[in-house]
């Protein structure tokens, strides 16, 4: 786990949420690993999941008075995460193609956790890469649909969008993604019984 510094560290930990009391701490070590999981499918880079991770929970804490009901703090939190991803995105797509040759490398060698951590959604290491040719909406929304498994009211919160496009986008989004599989890939269940794809020599 990664450790969390704060910026205002020796502050007090409980917040009152509309009347509920909650501690930060206990939110950081509840959402702490879905967290984890949904950055580090997003930008596939541990380094920079970690920093991610830490830019969203001060956040969270920063913030947390703001939550006026606490049965929406699930979606809060993963909007924080989300925007920060969002803004990585961006910000990287502004950067020189020699930094993103770089950042490739990089993902080269972190292709093995990224699989250990979605494995579990029967998808092989192929698919998770074909994941990166979705458009970057749509491969948010899958993300969160189909790996993290939120409901579709919940990523709507999350996007802040409405549940009807939701529903549009993660249809659409299959609808892609099935067939950018077809073109590149051929698939296998492997003896794990988890989903493999060998992609097609092009």
């Amino acid at each position: 786990m990664t450790c969390l510094v704060l910026p205002n560290q020796a502050a007090h930990a409980d917040y009152n949420l509309n009347g509920v009391s909650m501690d930060f701490w206990k939110i950081y070590d509840q959402y702490y690993d879905s967290v984890r999981k949904f950055i580090l499918a997003y930008v596939k880079d541990e380094w920079v999941a970690d920093d991610l991770i830490q830019e969203t929970f001060i956040k969270v804490q920063k913030n947390l008075n703001s939550v006026k009901d606490p049965a929406k703090l699930s979606s809060w939190v993963f909007r924080i995460a989300y925007n920060h991803c969002h803004d990585h995105y961006r910000q990287s797509k502004r950067a020189s193609q020699n930094q993103r040759n770089i950042q490739q490398e990089i993902v080269s060698f972190k292709e093995a956790v990224v699989q250990k951590e979605l494995e579990q959604q029967e998808m092989g290491e192929c698919v998770q890469d074909k994941m990166d040719l979705l458009p970057p909406d749509y491969r948010t929304v899958l993300i969160l649909s189909d790996i993290m498994a939120f409901n579709q009211k919940e990523i709507a919160e999350i996007l802040d969008i409405s549940v009807s496009n939701v529903k549009v986008r993660v249809h659409r989004a299959r609808k892609k993604f099935r067939t950018i599989l077809e073109e590149h890939c051929s698939f296998e269940v492997d003896e794990r019984s988890v989903l493999v794809c060998d992609p097609i020599e092009e």
